[in-house]
């Protein structure tokens, strides 16, 4: 019987789920799908895939939110403040393990693991510019990215701790933080700004109800 890539990270998931992402064996995962390791090894050369995989799925969920209408009729950073939160929302069935995932990779001394943990993050950062339509090019292309780098991660790791009901906190911190990249982005010499870019309001200027309605489109 041959056994789905999904189904071997869905029992990775719930076993670490049961205890926790480092306790989590590969002859085990084969061993509740009523397999051996050969059948893992045809998908994932080692656990640290698995990992990988549970974090595709997550860009796979951006990139289907981009193609709504509604999302792609937002004005740019609108839009990326929904795709960021599609992002989360595909990981928070897991999020605790999520966490125990990226502690992982940050442990001392695990270069082999760091070095492409930094390079899927990058990788997500250009899907995430493609699914927002942002066309930046040359110095100003590396300055977004590396400014909407530091938004994905400083998001990502706030909201891997945010106990808010829905999440309020990770979502109105986003904002500000893309709103902010917005109005720096007005003194940059050059730049070329996206479609209703200067007319966002800020976060602070809606009705709650209002800023929440546009950016849970996608979930």
């Amino acid at each position: 019987m041959r056994i789905s890539r999904e189904a071997i990270v869905d029992t990775a998931l719930t076993l670490a789920e049961q205890t926790s992402w480092e306790e989590v064996r590969l002859h085990d995962v084969a061993a509740h799908l009523g397999t051996d390791l050969t059948a893992i090894q045809a998908h994932f050369r080692e656990k640290e895939e698995l990992a990988d995989a549970w974090f595709d799925r997550a860009d796979q969920a951006m990139l289907e939110a981009a193609a709504d209408p509604a999302v792609q009729a937002l004005p740019s950073t609108e839009r990326l403040h929904c795709l960021v939160m599609a992002w989360l929302e595909a990981l928070a069935p897991h999020r605790r393990v999520t966490g125990q995932m990226i502690k992982g990779k940050l442990e001392p001394g695990h270069l082999h693991v760091q070095i492409p943990a930094v390079l899927r993050i990058s990788r997500t950062v250009q899907w995430l510019r493609e699914a927002a339509h942002r066309d930046a090019s040359g110095i100003h292309r590396g300055l977004e990215e590396t400014v909407l780098t530091s938004i994905f991660v400083t998001t990502f790791t706030g909201w891997l701790s945010d106990d808010t009901h829905d999440v309020r906190r990770t979502r109105s911190r986003l904002g500000t933080l893309l709103h902010g990249a917005a109005s720096l982005a007005r003194w940059v010499p050059g730049y070329h700004h996206p479609r209703n870019l200067t007319a966002l309001p800020k976060p602070s200027e809606r009705r709650e109800e209002a800023y929440a309605e546009v950016t849970d489109v996608s979930v």
